[in-house]
Order: C-alpha cells, then structure tokens, then sequence
C-alpha cells in the first residue's frame, strides 16, 4: 500500500467515526490530503480507536518518520560535557525522551496543524498518545500542576518516551514564581529520566511562543537550572537543547558557546 492510499484509508475512517464530517470535501493532492489527515487527528477526542485504522496509522507515520530521517546523538556536536546545542525537529530525534510543553489539560493540541510543538508532537507520536494522556488525567481527576513532569511511551517517534511539562504562562512581567517554576519543569524532567534510567533527554524551549515567556531569560534558566542538576546529582545523563527558530538557536549559542550543528 502506498502512502497515499494509507492516508486516503485513514481519511475514510476518521470521517466515518464522526457524523459532523459526513459529507466532507476530500481533497485530490497529496500534501492537502496530508494537511487534512493531519487536522482530524489532531481534533480526534481519546477515544477508543479500531486496532487496524492504528495499524495502518503506524504504518503511514512510521513511512513518514523514514521520509524526514532520525537524528541521533551521535549526529551531534556536544557545546559541553554532556550539552548538546541542536537546530531542528525534535520529533526526529532519537534519545531516551523528548520534552513536550504542554497545557494543564495534558491532552495535546487540538487546533488543526496548529505550528506548536504540543501539536507536532501529537501528530507524530500518533492518536494512542492522546489516549495515554487522557488516562493519566482521568487517574489525576484535575488539571497538571505547573512546574512538574509525566511521562508516556512515544509511539511513532523515535525517542524512547515523552515527558509532559507545563510550563508557566507570563501575563505581564516574569515574577520570582515564574522564575521558579520554569526551573522546575526542566530539574523534573531531568528527576523522570534519570528515575527511569535514561542516558539522554532533548528540551523544548518550554513557556516561550504562546506562553510569553522572554526568550533570552528562558533560555538562560534552562542552562542554568540543568547545568546545576548535573553538578548536583552527578547524573551522566546528556542534554540536547532543541531550537526550532533561529532567535533561540542565536541566545542558546550566547549561553553555550559556537559548537552546535543544525539539520
């Protein structure tokens, strides 16, 4: 089966399971196949999903995941002992989690090929990690804490697992407490890996975009605060700063220094 009649598969049962899109237009090219593919699992509820439509979900993502490449560690330059600096898609890179900055209600984004990471990560990880999700809101009966992490399996990614943070959302001007909890959410994630014996983990620039907190200053926390950690703990685990624009790929080599590469 080629990939665009996987996704073509895919289309026709996401549709048939929701009477709101009977009826819908299907588009004739491939990458507006893809765009709409993409919108109706992100809009998707976590409900239970027939094991071949996942079957053949697998297959398309996994075809795609092949199509953009993996990126291991060993792709990449350290800037320090332990500190890698890396522009690029996170969800290609293969280490033992990726960090997701999340909203409190855990369960991904739900705007249609929305350009945040929360939905990126959705996407292609496929529709079980929205079910994961919603199972540890379920157990939890309230919204995720700011400042702490989960961890769920990643699926289609090529990382080992995912850890869910929520970052703190700056209203005016940052505060000490912002400060503090953005420092937190990346000491626990680095707290989940090494309790689950990870040898690597890749950070997101979490609480920046939509959630406004200051680039250069959220840079410099998360360097900081990870820095501390691996002194404290003398953990060996190794860090991979993803940047996706070239704003944050410019102040994270400020802080660290030149040695990055990009892909």
């Amino acid at each position: 089966m080629t990939q665009e009649e996987r996704m073509s598969c895919l289309i026709a049962a996401l549709i048939e399971e929701d009477e709101r899109y009977q009826g819908l237009t299907i588009p004739g090219g491939y990458e507006d196949k893809k765009h709409l593919l993409r919108g109706l699992m992100n809009v998707r509820p976590p409900r239970p999903v027939d094991p071949e439509v996942l079957t053949l979900q697998d297959e398309f993502l996994q075809e795609e995941l092949k199509h953009k490449g993996v990126v291991g560690l060993e792709d990449l330059k350290s800037v320090e002992p332990q500190i890698y600096l890396w522009k690029g898609d996170i969800t290609r890179l293969k280490v033992g989690a990726i960090v997701n900055a999340a909203n409190d209600q855990m369960l991904g984004c739900f705007v249609p090929r929305h350009h945040c990471i929360d939905n990126a990560i959705h996407t292609f990880a496929g529709m079980q990690l929205r079910q994961d999700c919603a199972k540890l809101m379920a157990e939890q009966n309230g919204p995720e804490p700011t400042g702490q992490a989960k961890m769920t399996k990643a699926y289609n990614l090529p990382c080992q697992y995912v850890l869910h943070t929520v970052g703190p959302i700056v209203y005016h001007h940052v505060t000490k407490r912002d400060r503090e909890l953005l420092a937190s959410c990346y000491r626990s994630c680095l707290e989940v890996a090494d309790a689950h014996h990870l040898k690597s983990i890749a950070f997101c620039c979490i609480s920046t975009g939509v959630f406004h907190f200051p680039n250069e200053l959220a840079a410099k926390i998360a360097v900081d605060t990870v820095k501390q950690y691996l002194k404290e703990t003398g953990s060996g685990i190794e860090v991979v700063f993803d940047v996706f624009k070239e704003l944050d790929e410019q102040i994270y080599q400020s802080i660290l220094g030149s040695g990055q590469n990009s892909h």
